[in-house]
């Protein structure tokens, strides 16, 4: 048995939060549920109509834009 550590090979990968939007494999499928329940929070803070009809891309691109608005943005 070695003492070197185990690669793995998609350690170089980006995951989903690097990777664009558009480039999501699973961007069309509805949003998650945890991006429903964030988004609804960032809507009620905005003042913004929520729409549980976004796919998982365009609830991304919609959470980030809100959070720029109610300066919850990282």
């Amino acid at each position: 048995m070695t003492d070197k550590p185990t690669e793995h090979p998609k350690s170089d990968a980006p995951g989903n939060a690097e990777k664009p939007v558009e480039d999501w494999t699973t961007g069309g499928e509805p949003m998650t549920g945890a991006q429903a329940s964030y988004l609804k929070t960032l809507c009620e803070e905005a003042g913004e109509n929520f729409d549980p009809d976004l796919s998982k891309a365009e609830a991304s691109k919609r959470i980030d834009s809100l959070q720029d608005r109610t300066g919850r943005g990282g």
